[in-house]
């Protein structure tokens, strides 16, 4: 079972090094994280499965890592300068303010939401009853809207001139860098091109932990496909992803897709579905598949007035814009849903209770524990000869400990969701018969809590078969 609590979740992260509050020795700064270092390597491997399914497993994709600052022209172009906009609101008596949508939407739904016009959001949240977050009272101004974009300034003179933007998408690189990619590369279509990175949105109303923030990573995909045949794509990216997700341990159940209506429906889209997760707060978007046509690369195009076109190398005389199907992962939330899906609480035979991450051992921070049995010097020093063997002949992560007694060591693996634990003892030094022979180690299972006896010897080969 996943996690029904979000409390429980934030909480094993800020005590096991997965996420901390960010600056939180200064009072912290609103919604922001750091995160520690498990949640590092969680997040690493993530990352890491994503490339290897999507990008090395695929003769039809290349990477990219474009630059977070960009030409302002280039936001001008994409429709963001005009489009990027929330309807904000302001409580009349608290004062905050708050995304009018995002307000209806926990109470209506993200539908109900979706269709309403800029005018309509405060009579709808007055009509409702929907009270101000902060301080429970209904009374609200006429929406507005608000850009998200974060400006800064490049260069030592702060004018208008010097105004760039903290890209809010990563998509945009891999337009405006099309041409470099169809000279470099020689792709023939369809090709796709992926990208991880950092995109920054001054979100209204952030929360949820780390599923709305306003600094966040992105795993972007555009995939370019002759025009007409993006219908078939689009359903094989959606059923990839599909696979992606439940294949590393997210099960079918908590999953949906939903369809955007055409009044949800961004500016460059034609047709938009999201993969949704059941969060302990109710279902929401954690991946995006939409259809955007040439639109960006037709106003690239115009924008720049470049030539973006690509030529067919079979006919020198077939050039056209490719049409573009985007999957769009969000990095940040797909760890959540992993570390939710992961968490659980289970009952033992003895009657404790044990809290364990079930991470796919894929995704698991750790690869496996070296536990000394007891902190005597001379077992130490094994067991430290027999980490160094693991570590130099295979590419596993490791995590050696000798703090506190086997059982909470063990306690402590099972709540970071290390798959294996292998302990050594007084049997391996050949000092304990009882407790096995002489260069064994015993192997602990996470999941089934399953103990085996194995060869030191062998170590290797059953860990990193």
């Amino acid at each position: 079972m996943p996690a029904s609590s979000l409390d429980s979740v934030v909480s094993l992260c800020k005590r096991r090094g997965f996420i901390f509050p960010g600056s939180e020795i200064y009072g912290g700064l609103a919604n922001t994280w750091d995160y520690g270092p498990l949640g590092t390597e969680l997040k690493n491997r993530v990352k890491q499965e994503w490339w290897r399914a999507f990008v090395h497993k695929r003769p039809d994709m290349v990477g990219l890592d474009s630059a977070i600052l960009m030409n302002p022209r280039v936001w001008e172009a994409s429709g963001h300068m005009q489009n990027f906009n929330d309807p904000l609101v302001d409580c009349k008596k608290c004062k905050e303010r708050f995304r009018g949508d995002k307000l209806i939407e926990e109470k209506l739904g993200v539908e109900a939401a979706s269709v309403l016009k800029l005018e309509q959001v405060e009579p709808m949240l007055t009509a409702e009853k929907i009270p101000c977050p902060s301080c429970g009272t209904v009374s609200w101004t006429p929406a507005k809207t608000f850009n998200m974009m974060f400006k800064t300034h490049q260069g030592v003179v702060e004018e208008q001139a010097t105004m760039v933007y903290l890209r809010p998408e990563t998509a945009q690189g891999i337009f405006v860098n099309f041409k470099n990619i169809l000279s470099t590369q020689r792709p023939r279509l369809p090709f796709g091109v992926a990208q991880i990175g950092k995109a920054f949105r001054n979100e209204i109303t952030p929360g949820n932990f780390t599923f709305r923030t306003r600094e966040f990573e992105q795993m972007e995909i555009e995939y370019f496909v002759e025009p007409g045949k993006e219908t078939k794509v689009f359903d094989e990216w959606k059923e990839a992803v599909w696979d992606w997700y439940t294949g590393l341990g997210i099960a079918k159940e908590h999953l949906r897709v939903r369809e955007h209506s055409p009044e949800e429906l961004s500016h460059y889209s034609s047709r938009t579905v999201d993969i949704e997760y059941q969060f302990p707060w109710g279902w929401g978007e954690l991946f995006g598949l939409a259809n955007r046509g040439d639109y960006d690369l037709k106003q690239h195009e115009e924008y720049s007035k470049e030539d973006l076109m690509y030529t067919d190398p079979d006919d020198a005389t077939k050039k056209f814009l490719p049409h573009v199907v985007e999957p769009s992962f969000g990095c940040d939330r797909t760890v959540l849903t992993f570390l939710l899906e992961a968490y659980a609480e289970e009952e033992l035979p003895n009657g404790d209770v044990r809290t364990v991450m079930r991470f796919d051992p894929r995704l698991s921070p750790i690869d496996v524990a070296i536990l000394p049995l007891s902190k005597k010097e001379h077992l130490v020093a094994k067991a430290q000869e027999i980490h160094r063997m693991i570590t130099e002949k295979a590419d596993l992560v490791t995590d050696f400990d000798v703090t506190g007694s086997i059982g909470k060591r063990y306690r402590r693996q099972d709540e970071i969701g290390t798959p294996k634990a292998v302990t050594v003892d007084f049997g391996t030094l050949g000092e304990d018969d009882v407790q096995g022979e002489k260069d064994t180690v015993t192997i602990r299972d996470r999941d089934s809590l399953k103990q085996e006896r194995v060869p030191v010897g062998k170590l290797v080969e059953i860990l990193a078969p």
